[in-house]
């Protein structure tokens, strides 16, 4: 049975290793090697890495489809093995499976009723799902008939059926137009703080905007863990300058031209410079368009993280 998870605890990995047989001599691969991290209840938790990193594999461990070779998982104080705590978690995978010939509605009340809950229950729970993944109107309608994102939107509202405490996402995002990924995210948004989310993703915008807290997973090994702030910092890292009236010789100090267009010309300057840069453009009587510090996003932490490794 699921013991309270302690100090507001949802998900525990501690030391988790995961390697497969593979070829013709079923040599050991590792997929996963020694990942710990904690996601604390009712945050949203991004699990980031490159495809093949261990994503899928941890999270496979988490909703109890394989076993670890080492270390240990809890979820909500629990084993993934344990029904009990299974119950407790909604869970879409990347590429989840969904009967073409039914009706949207006819594969929630299918998911709802796995779940043992009363056909009235099943009924409002359908309906106040639908309508928070705004497939309403589409509730009738065969499932071969929907599009990708529509596809995703009920793979999380078959996620969210049993009133779960624990979501558990993987690549939520993939595969959506610019529109999609926003809904989805916007979705993911309205239920901080109601569930624990945690969800892998290689799209770092994404994470950047949506999540409390970031693991980044290299190679099997997690390389970097935290607060989205802390990891990035608020540092400004420099700044892109836009003057105007420069002419093509001129001496721009020491900052660098990033691009000419028109009669602007766009600068990158560090920090340090930037009141030098000011100075040229102020004695030579060229106008100052625009000022635009520019701070280290996820994606640049990623980069730096992954070509150091």
């Amino acid at each position: 049975m699921a013991s309270a998870a302690p100090n507001g605890e949802a998900i525990v990995i501690e030391h988790f290793s995961k390697s497969y047989r593979m070829g013709f001599f079923l040599r050991r691969v590792p997929a996963v090697r020694d990942v710990t991290l904690t996601v604390r209840r009712g945050e949203i938790y991004g699990f980031l890495g490159p495809n093949g990193a261990g994503k899928t594999t941890t999270i496979k461990a988490l909703v109890g489809l394989i076993r670890p070779d080492r270390g240990r998982l809890t979820v909500l104080g629990g084993s993934p093995a344990d029904p009990a705590v299974r119950r407790r978690i909604g869970f879409m995978p990347e590429n989840p499976y969904f009967y073409d010939y039914l009706t949207v509605w006819e594969f929630l009340d299918f998911h709802a009723s796995l779940y043992g809950i009363p056909k009235a229950e099943r009924r409002r729970r359908i309906e106040a799902y639908l309508e928070r993944v705004k497939m309403t109107e589409h509730a009738k309608k065969r499932i071969r008939q929907l599009s990708r994102g529509m596809l995703q939107r009920i793979g999380l509202a078959q996620a969210l059926i049993g009133d779960p405490e624990v979501l558990i996402l993987d690549e939520p995002m993939s595969g959506l137009d610019p529109i999609g990924r926003w809904e989805m995210r916007e979705l993911l948004r309205s239920l901080r703080g109601q569930k624990t989310i945690f969800f892998s993703s290689h799209i770092l915008h994404d994470a950047e905007v949506l999540c409390d807290r970031v693991g980044v997973i290299f190679q099997g090994r997690i390389i970097a863990e935290g607060a989205v702030g802390e990891l990035v910092g608020s540092s400004i890292e420099g700044y892109e300058v836009t003057l105007e009236g420069v002419p093509e010789t001129a001496h721009l100090g020491p900052a660098q031209v990033l691009s000419r267009q028109d009669r602007q010309v766009y600068l990158w300057t560090q920090p340090a410079d930037l009141s030098a840069v000011m100075d040229v453009a102020h004695t030579n009587g060229w106008r100052v368009v625009a000022v635009t510090p520019q701070k280290r996003s996820l994606e640049d932490l990623f980069m730096t993280l992954v070509q150091g490794k």
